[in-house]
């Protein structure tokens, strides 16, 4: 979960949002010091705080849209992770990999704590976590991953989809923060969990042999799925990008830089529209 993201995002639907902001400074030097200041469990307050007085008032519909977006997605991730602690040896085998799972659940439901509570002191309305349907059938039970909690090597392998495209789904965009002091700080803290989610899942799968180790980095390669298949292709679409702010990476500079090379030192954004679309078959409809 990026909070740096979700404040682009906001962007997206309010201008002005970063005029907002950058008028009141005042409020940005308070956040910087947050960490040494405030128990983590007021950060999330400080948070909503900050977006308030930002508008001077409860941020519009649109804002607290964009914030519950993101808590639905922590949601589902929240839940899948839950339901995998759930089942416990009878799913997962090693002690090792049942402590990274349990791990990666309770971080999860600290993102959602995070959001509900950042959205109630910003004086919007958190959405209630909805119904899933796990299996990505949209309600039927009947989906493709309907074995996924009780086949571990299709558990692993949703496990690495969705927090591959959480990553992208919220992309750290560090430039259009620059200056803000300790918001900053926070959002790459909060960001690089994630990523870490996305690399050790795929180092799981490594180590339980269900991917090749010479085919599966701990980072996405071109677009593919990691031996996944076309079932999740959707996920990785557009990751084959090799041209970056109009400068194309391949071979830049007269360097022998691959294909393989360019797409992995580059993780590309997913809209909002794309991501709801992803996970549209997760949602009993």
């Amino acid at each position: 979960m990026n909070l740096e993201n979700i404040i682009n995002h906001i962007e997206t639907v309010d201008a002005e949002l970063p005029g907002r902001l950058n008028s009141r400074r005042q409020i940005f030097k308070s956040f910087a010091g947050m960490g040494t200041k405030l128990a983590l469990t007021a950060v999330p307050i400080a948070f909503g705080g900050l977006l308030k007085k930002s508008y001077g008032q409860t941020p519009p519909p649109s804002v607290v849209s964009v914030l519950n977006f993101a808590l639905l997605l922590e949601y589902l991730e929240s839940k899948f992770y839950e339901t995998a602690v759930a089942a416990g040896p009878s799913l997962i085998g090693g002690y090792r990999d049942q402590l990274a799972i349990a791990n990666i659940a309770l971080h999860e439901k600290q993102h959602v704590k995070f959001l509900q509570t950042a959205i109630s002191s910003a004086g919007g309305t958190p959405i209630m976590e909805p119904k899933f349907d796990l299996s990505g059938g949209g309600g039927s039970g009947m989906g493709p991953f309907k074995d996924a909690f009780t086949n571990y090597g299709l558990f692993l392998a949703v496990a690495q989809t969705l927090e591959d495209t959480g990553v992208r789904a919220y992309k750290g965009q560090a430039g259009n923060l620059k200056g803000t002091g300790g918001i900053l700080t926070a959002a790459l803290n909060i960001h690089s969990v994630e990523a870490r989610h996305a690399s050790h899942i795929r180092q799981m799968r490594v180590n339980n042999n269900f991917a090749a180790f010479e085919k599966l980095k701990p980072w996405i390669t071109g677009k593919d799925t990691g031996g996944i298949g076309a079932l999740v292709e959707a996920n990785y679409k557009g990751e084959d990008l090799t041209n970056q702010a109009g400068v194309e990476i391949v071979n830049i500079n007269g360097k022998q830089i691959s294909f393989d090379d360019a797409t992995e030192s580059f993780d590309e954004p997913l809209s909002k529209e794309e991501v709801t679309a992803l996970v549209t078959g997760f949602l009993v409809k």
